[in-house]
């Protein structure tokens, strides 16, 4: 069963996330509430609709050239996630290209690293210069807190395809920050009772010491231990750490009946050494920053019976099919679907406010997005473009789902799904 979660539209500075499980049914219903104390007062950002009505769309033709550009990873610890995000991104280009509306779409693709270098700076300066109004990515949360400042204050959004950290919702952004993969707050639910419901009471946690891995360990203890479970070892480690043995050693000792690695490509080394200590392969739980392809990486049947979590529906076959037009290498096609929605959304949000500069943009995203409540459902760029020349207002449902942005430009819908891993060392959707 696949979890589909639905947050509420608001949001406050100290909200508290509050997950509903009822026996029997597959929906988590994720709300909000404040804590109470005194309000501050806001300015409407670009991303803020806070009347509640939508903006006006201006009917009629367009004659708009819109540039974006990516920072995906092309290296580092997530660059298995590049092809398949890269693919999404010039999928979604492609058919705003083919749709002849009257809006061209260019995409420059620069490389976003990891924080153990300083390549997303790089590759942000060089995009910005080449006045890009938007920028999808990047890929790891730590990656684009090095970088959202330098997009945010030149006027560009940033939207980013797998930014799952929860101190995005409230960054000060200026309304520019968006994103299409939800709040680890989530993944951790399904995660932590994941690991409850396999009948494990005690958990070890191997966890990447960044915004990412601690966001995502803290919301899957919560978890666990609200369904009765101890965590028994949490062992952290840093970006470009080579050496694992001491945090190894101590959940070896703490034998705990499961182990979550929340880690990136940093699982190649650490699951064959815990593996090889003599901890059993099928007791391990992944993660979307590691859920990967071993089959080449690992001996047959090393990891067979472990699962893991990623954000996304199941992925339909003519969307994989598509995608495997782009790159017909395609080995994995996780955050594909979200990498698309975000690039039509921004050419959707462009052609609403017939506009290219990224302050406009920012503000039709939440409303082509449905965020505004109102709109007729649309599922290609082609369709949507051809509402809003007629002056109609839309919403745009996705590959990765309805998606809904919220007035923080975070996904009010989404799914986490449940993987497994076979004796080939490939994992498939169970759940």
């Amino acid at each position: 069963m696949s979890v589909f979660a639905k947050a509420t539209a608001k949001r406050s500075a100290r909200a508290a996330w509050t997950g509903l499980a009822i026996a029997g049914v597959s929906t988590l219903l994720l709300s909000a509430c404040a804590s109470g104390g005194t309000p501050s007062t806001e300015t409407e950002e670009p991303g803020e609709d806070t009347a509640g009505d939508a903006l006006p769309i201006e009917a009629g033709e367009r004659a708009l050239d819109l540039k974006i550009g990516t920072i995906l990873p092309q290296s580092g610890t997530l660059a298995f996630l590049g092809p398949p995000e890269e693919a999404g991104v010039a999928l979604g280009a492609q058919e705003v290209n083919d749709a002849d509306s009257g809006m061209s779409l260019e995409v420059v693709y620069r490389d976003s690293g990891d924080t153990t270098t300083d390549i997303a700076t790089v590759s942000v300066t060089d995009l910005l210069s080449q006045d890009v109004s938007a920028i999808v990515g990047a890929a790891s949360s730590g990656v684009s807190f090095t970088v959202i400042d330098q997009i945010t204050s030149a006027g560009v959004v940033q939207f980013s395809p797998a930014n799952t950290s929860p101190d995005f919702t409230e960054y000060e952004d200026a309304g520019l920050y968006f994103r299409t993969a939800p709040s680890d707050l989530l993944q951790g639910e399904v995660l932590g009772t994941q690991i409850a419901d396999d009948g494990n009471s005690t958990l070890g946690l191997l966890v990447l010491n960044d915004p990412y891995g601690t966001g995502l360990a803290a919301a899957t203890k919560e978890s666990f231990e609200a369904a009765g479970g101890e965590v028994v070892a949490e062992e952290l480690f840093n970006t470009g750490d080579s050496n694992f043995d001491a945090q190894l050693s101590a959940i070896s000792a703490a034998n705990p009946d499961a182990v979550a690695v929340i880690t990136f490509d940093e699982a190649k080394v650490v699951v064959p050494a815990l593996v090889g200590s003599g901890y059993p392969g099928d007791q391990l739980y992944f993660v979307d920053g590691n859920l990967s392809d071993y089959s080449a990486d690992f001996a047959p049947g090393l990891i067979a019976g472990s699962k893991g979590t990623l954000p996304g529906p199941k992925l339909e076959d003519d969307f994989r099919d598509r995608l495997l037009g782009i790159d017909p290498d395609l080995a994995d096609f996780s955050y594909g679907p979200e990498s698309y929605d975000a690039t039509v959304l921004i050419a959707l949000a462009a052609y609403a406010a017939n506009s290219t500069d990224g302050a406009d943009i920012a503000k039709y995203l939440r409303q082509v997005s449905g965020g505004s409540g109102d709109g007729e459902k649309v599922t290609t760029f082609a369709d949507g473009a051809a509402l809003l020349a007629e002056g109609k207002q839309i919403d745009f449902d996705g590959a990765s789902g309805p998606i809904t942005l919220d007035e923080h430009g975070d996904p009010t819908e989404a799914t986490i799904g449940v993987y497994e891993y076979g004796d080939d060392n490939k994992y498939t959707r169970i759940n």
